[in-house]
């Protein structure tokens, strides 16, 4: 207001970061690291102000009309909170329903079909679709976002602390609802957490995120049993002592221990 310049703050500076097809980058940080405003901007709900995003080799930024209509259809999204992505005046089925109907893939009549299906798919019943969002449980209500992100068949899903806010059973469920429904369709994605127990048990990657940069990336048995930065070790110490899962390539899990001197909160 005098003139004077102002403190330039960067959301996220400096990230370089790649998913390979049909496998689970997770990114890992700390609140405030930028790790939500990189996922909105690799789908596109927030637009960059330099860089580039490509999927399947186009470039994401660039794309428009029918190009970009294909990316939303192919790039779906999981949010942290499944009450607050959901219309609260509309039915489930209306919003699980909602893409197709925009994209037209399929005629009306046989909407209500696919999202009975999705319904199912995710342990719901078929007419939990005449229902409103206040009428679920915090876990249901995450199964409905699924389903609705599965709705557009996407190839690839960002899923923004997808099961943080959820009690640990429940957690379990959805997280392995996703890991099944990943090894059914070939799905991509970035599992974006600051849960490392999580983290070991769905990822392929991991990505470590400092203030906006990625600070250490590798393979998820590198990145928990050798890692290289300081920031990352001080990550792992902070996990509570118990039994953290790692998904083998066949699917079995793996069971390991790690200690803390931090009470679990």
């Amino acid at each position: 207001m005098l003139g004077r310049p102002l403190k330039v703050v960067r959301a996220v500076d400096g990230v370089d970061i790649s998913v390979r097809p049909g496998s689970t980058l997770a990114l890992v940080g700390e609140s405030g690291s930028g790790k939500s405003t990189l996922g909105r901007c690799v789908a596109r709900l927030d637009t960059p102000t330099g860089g580039t995003v490509h999927f399947s080799g186009k470039d994401v930024l660039a794309a428009h009309g029918a190009a970009l209509g294909q990316f939303r259809r192919e790039v779906q999204t999981i949010f942290q909170d499944p009450f607050s992505s959901l219309n609260p005046r509309r039915t489930i089925g209306d919003a699980i329903g909602d893409g197709p109907t925009i994209h037209g893939l399929m005629p009306k009549d046989a909407i209500r079909d696919l999202v009975q299906q999705l319904l199912t798919r995710v342990g719901l019943r078929p007419d939990h679709a005449d229902r409103y969002p206040h009428e679920f449980s915090g876990g249901q209500r995450q199964r409905i976002a699924i389903a609705r992100a599965l709705a557009l068949a996407p190839k690839f899903i960002i899923a923004d602390e997808a099961v943080s806010s959820l009690d640990v059973s429940i957690r379990a469920q959805i997280l392995n609802l996703l890991l099944d429904i990943q090894a059914e369709r070939g799905l991509s994605f970035l599992f974006i957490s600051h849960d490392l127990g999580v983290v070991r048990h769905v990822a392929d990657d991991v990505a470590i995120m400092q203030a906006g940069k990625i600070v250490e990336r590798g393979p998820v048995d590198q990145i928990f049993t050798d890692p290289r930065e300081a920031y990352t070790k001080a990550l792992l110490h902070a996990v509570p002592r118990a039994t953290l899962g790692r998904r083998h390539r066949d699917g079995v899990v793996a069971r390991t221990s790690m200690s803390t001197t931090r009470p679990i909160s």
